[in-house]
């Protein structure tokens, strides 16, 4: 079988992905404090003034070292309550997870919730809400090229890891939006250095080809504890490896 037109065919497809990944790394810059905040970022600030509030409250109360490991995301991290004992080879776990937020939301506030603590590695988990209210692919990967470049400014040294969409049986019917944002900020990863693309969506997946429903809790969207305990397998073995360099080839697509 001649599988060149095929394989021209995704080179095409994955042209103008290329492109915008190369927009994305050059012009995505971090807000200045002298621009005029956005009507989406006073909104988000409204609506997680509480959550922001608690995390200063814990900080007041003991101030994490500098130089540690910052979680920070959606309910998927918050809910994570053994995060630092399930990592205990890294210094200074810090749980930043707000539920209900998105990639949006944590690039809006990469200051408070990452920048303050100066920590060596960021692991970031969001864009599944994003999908469920309504954004695109494209979308989540410009609030996350965003979010990066605003570490990158002030912690250039800093890792940044990116742990892809879950397949919660819940939200099944986005799976093909879900691959697809897997796809292109694994694209983006693979042209950013000191940065990983942690794949938690394909030991999800059943052999049956649909999200593996007994690793989640009753609402069959946050993990139980055989899903964290995956996550922690994943990640685990992930950190172990070296960092990426900077490629110039694009992922390949899931099918």
């Amino acid at each position: 079988m001649n599988v060149a037109p095929a394989v021209r065919a995704t080179r095409r497809a994955l042209l103008p992905i290329a492109l915008l990944l190369a927009a994305c790394a050059s012009q995505a810059q971090p807000t200045s404090a002298a621009e005029t905040p956005s009507p989406a970022y006073l909104a988000a600030q409204t609506r997680w003034r509480s959550e922001l509030s608690a995390f200063d409250a814990a900080d007041r109360q003991q101030w994490p070292s500098e130089g540690g490991v910052v979680f920070v995301g959606s309910s998927t991290i918050r809910f994570w309550t053994r995060l630092a004992q399930d990592f205990p080879q890294l210094p200074v776990v810090i749980n930043r997870g707000f539920g209900g937020s998105t990639m949006a939301d944590c690039s809006f506030f990469a200051r408070e919730l990452v920048l303050r603590y100066k920590p060596r590695h960021v692991l970031v988990y969001a864009g599944d809400n994003d999908l469920a209210e309504g954004r695109t692919p494209i979308q989540i990967l410009e609030s996350f090229a965003q979010f990066a470049n605003t570490v990158r400014a002030e912690l250039p040294e800093a890792r940044i890891s990116y742990i892809s969409i879950k397949p919660s049986p819940s939200r099944e019917k986005l799976l093909p939006r879900m691959r697809e944002t897997n796809n292109i900020i694994a694209a983006y990863l693979r042209r950013l250095p000191n940065s990983d693309y942690i794949d938690v969506f394909t030991p999800m997946m059943g052999a049956d080809g649909r999200p593996r429903a007994e690793l989640f809790r009753g609402d069959q969207l946050h993990l139980n504890d055989e899903g964290y305990r995956l996550w922690r397998s994943v990640i685990g073995a992930q950190l172990a490896r070296p960092v990426n360099q900077t490629e110039l080839s694009i992922a390949p697509v899931s099918r």
